[in-house]
């Protein structure tokens, strides 16, 4: 039986409880977990590549198996270059499904050896999304349940927040 070395990519923009919980329970199912922080300039992130890989480093320091990098292209390539068998995705809701089914189709036919696994949102953090606490924190509302506090912290500079 093979080992398993799992990608879990995503933008990350900011890194919630949400993802950290799916990071906790991937880092149980993998004896690799590689958290990949997707490149991608088209969309306007709110923090750049290196401070969102400085963000997830800092909170996934507890997970002895967990390593972070970042990508842009094609994440299949990115999974063959870092010898991952798996692609780890959560599933919040319905409309999830929808989009990942056909991002792990695709990814199937382009590299069948690679699988998709998806695992359902914990209870608490079906709602929760980056945008969301993106939305919550410009608007002065308390995000300390939603992100780990050293994210917490950097929304709150970035959106000229002190209390």
């Amino acid at each position: 039986m093979r080992s398993i070395v799992a990608i879990y990519p995503g933008s990350f923009d900011p890194i919630t409880n949400g993802h950290l919980d799916l990071i906790a329970r991937g880092s149980r199912i993998a004896e690799r977990l590689i958290v990949a922080v997707l490149k991608n300039e088209s969309k306007r992130a709110l923090f750049s590549v290196e401070e969102r890989i400085e963000l997830v480093q800092d909170v996934v320091r507890p997970f002895a198996n967990v390593e972070v990098g970042s990508f842009e292209g094609l994440l299949v390539d990115y999974a063959a270059a870092r010898g991952a068998n798996l692609i780890l995705r959560g599933i919040r809701a319905i409309s999830d499904y929808e989009y990942e089914l056909q991002m792990a189709l695709m990814n199937r036919r382009l590299r069948p050896e690679l699988e998709t696994a998806f695992l359902l949102a914990g209870e608490a953090y079906s709602f929760l999304s980056s945008h969301l606490v993106k939305e919550v924190v410009s608007l002065g509302g308390d995000v300390s349940s939603f992100v780990p506090p050293a994210v917490e912290a950097k929304l709150k500079v970035r959106f000229g927040r002190t209390t």
